[in-house]
């Protein structure tokens, strides 16, 4: 789920903000998402396995803030201006940055994972040639480097936080909380007032159903179970698979353009991370 419906998000997410205002969008989909998921909990395991205490909430609302909030509404709001392969493309950069945070708590990684870190680097470097160039908006390319950034934060931080013991019921609660601070974003961006229900097209709303069901409650909670279930380098495989799989969507279905910065820096970051992630998977 998270290697394949994750990776489709992207095309989807460029067809929704083409009419609905992009942290409107995303504060509707978690929102809807999280309460789905949450009458699903108590439905299937009885209304005691959303009782939580007050630390855990606090955990999941801070995760649910550097996940859905700032991980998923900043790639929201840069395919606005830049391609959803690229978006896919640099998001690939998430387990370079958990590498860095681990070595800043402390951890020592191995010369192939730092060596796997500064391939990719350069990686993002030809990556973002066009934004520095003025081929596609440099502030999108930016708002996405700042998204995998705040993604590996929530991701790293939920292992080490004390976090609801119901992997389901802590992704509720992130959707909610996320949602919920993605809409507050979105009122002081104005987005209410960009909103016009009759202009948005069929297409849009279509995507964000898809969204809702297939990227939220589907993919981002598959996600979230499994990073309590599977080591954080294995869960981080999705980042050479996602680019792959949004790259050649945006291709067919929305004719964006392989430039060869996208398919050369591409390429030097899908290896980066296989480094990484099997070098870490030995370790």
């Amino acid at each position: 789920m998270v290697y394949l419906v994750w990776g489709s998000t992207y095309l989807g997410i460029r067809i929704v903000v083409e009419t609905i205002p992009p942290f409107l969008s995303s504060g509707i989909r978690f929102i809807t998402a999280g309460l789905l998921l949450t009458a699903l909990v108590a439905w299937r395991q009885g209304p005691a396995a959303l009782k939580v205490n007050g630390r855990q909430l606090g955990s999941a609302v801070l995760v649910g803030v550097l996940l859905v909030t700032c991980g998923n509404g900043f790639v929201v709001l840069a395919e606005t201006d830049i391609p959803s392969g690229l978006a896919a493309l640099l998001i690939a950069a998430v387990p370079m940055w958990v590498v860095l945070l681990r070595a800043v708590t402390g951890d020592r990684p191995s010369p192939s994972t730092l060596a796997g870190v500064l391939l990719g680097m350069a990686g993002l470097t030809v990556l973002c040639s066009p934004g520095l160039s003025g081929d596609v908006g440099l502030w999108g390319v930016l708002l996405v480097l700042g998204a995998t950034l705040t993604w590996s934060l929530g991701s790293f931080s939920s292992g080490r936080l004390p976090m609801p013991a119901n992997p389901f019921t802590a992704s509720a609660y992130e959707m909610v909380a996320g949602g919920v601070a993605g809409l507050l974003v979105g009122l002081v961006r104005g987005d209410l007032q960009e909103f016009d229900p009759g202009a948005v097209s069929t297409a849009s709303w279509a995507a964000l159903a898809g969204l809702i069901v297939f990227g939220s409650l589907v993919a981002f909670t598959s996600y979230v179970w499994l990073l309590g279930a599977a080591p954080l380098s294995l869960v981080s495989t999705y980042a050479y698979v996602n680019p792959v799989v949004a790259v050649a969507l945006g291709a067919l279905v929305l004719d964006e353009a392989l430039t060869w910065p996208i398919v050369v820096g591409g390429a030097i970051v899908v290896a980066a991370v296989c480094v990484i992630v099997r070098t870490e998977r030995r370790s």
